[in-house]
């Protein structure tokens, strides 16, 4: 058994993406962060699992072909955490920041039996996915790693490496959480909703480059 995991939150103004803000409005920051999220949710729909889960933060959009549960209380490390607590096959976890992502990608984790975890670094430090084969409280890999922080993926590498796993690395991507960030996304995946919606405010001069 296998699934995909989108770790998600409502895309209110004032609440999500705000370090797009400015030069974005919070209301361009929140509908860019909802097309970020579309296009991630299409791109996890193209893998071939057995589930595909929203985790979610706050009322769920429509969210044809996956299974939303609302996440727990708690820092990111512990809803992240208890994601992987809530699944008990094999789960490869994103975020909605890489819109950009390759479903192949996250494919290759699902179809790859020479690991027991997979490692997708962010270009700030982070990590855009973690996948994880099943083990007793795998969550507890992830609890107490510092979030948003640019030693958050050498943090997380190393509960990897110190629980015995085989890690993969997956190809590093830019997260989007400032403008330049969200441009160079844009340029990488030009075909998607979250690349439309920047050309449109770009158009539109709102936003300052």
């Amino acid at each position: 058994m296998t699934t995909v995991i989108v770790l998600a939150k409502a895309c209110v103004p004032g609440r999500v993406k705000t370090r797009l803000t400015p030069p974005f409005t919070p209301e361009e920051a929140a509908a860019l962060a909802a097309a970020a999220l579309a296009d991630t949710m299409a791109a996890a729909r193209r893998v071939r699992a057995d589930r595909h889960l929203l985790w979610f933060d706050g009322a769920a959009p429509g969210a044809g072909g996956f299974t939303v549960a609302q996440q727990p209380a708690g820092g990111l490390d512990e809803r992240i955490a208890a994601a992987f607590d809530a699944v008990d096959d094999r789960a490869v976890l994103i975020g909605m920041d890489t819109p950009q992502v390759d479903p192949a990608v996250l494919q290759s984790v699902l179809d790859d039996d020479a690991a027991d975890a997979w490692f997708g670094p962010a270009a700030d430090g982070g990590w855009w996915a973690l996948g994880l084969d099943p083990t007793p409280r795998r969550g507890d890999l992830i609890r107490g790693v510092p979030m948003s922080s640019p030693r958050t993926g050498t943090a997380t590498l190393a509960r990897l490496h110190t629980a015995g796993l085989r890690v993969r690395a997956l190809p590093e991507l830019v997260d989007v959480d400032h403008a330049a960030e969200a441009r160079a996304v844009a340029a990488a995946a030009p075909a998607t909703r979250f690349a439309a919606l920047l050309a449109r405010l770009d158009r539109a001069g709102t936003a300052a480059a």
